[in-house]
């Protein structure tokens, strides 16, 4: 495991689904920016209260930080080419929507 902050701007809408035992997350994805400009995706789920609520108030393009458990992964494009991605167990996140106390940090 990772553990690792980051930053960038909503990818659509996020989804809240519920578990097989009826536990509710939230899946998104964030669009961020390397250094050199090239853009990676991460593909966030969330199960605190606090982050899944603020996930699904954010709208596509909003910008938007997560501190969680990151795994790097690698996909293949229609044309053939690998691209990076991430997967990230969001723990807890900031925007300019809610305070922290009701967004994971403690």
């Amino acid at each position: 495991m990772i553990d690792a902050l980051i930053s960038g701007r909503m990818y659509g809408r996020a989804d809240e689904r519920s578990g097989q035992g009826g536990s509710l997350y939230v899946t998104c994805k964030v669009r961020a920016t390397t250094d050199e400009g090239d853009t990676l995706m991460c593909n966030v789920i969330a199960f605190n209260d606090g982050v899944r609520d603020t996930l699904l108030a954010l709208e596509d393009g909003e910008s938007v930080a997560l501190s969680g458990a990151l795994t790097p992964k690698v996909w293949t494009d229609k044309q053939g080419k690998t691209r990076p991605a991430v997967d990230l167990i969001a723990y807890a996140v900031l925007t300019s929507h809610l305070p922290q106390r009701e967004t994971g940090f403690e």
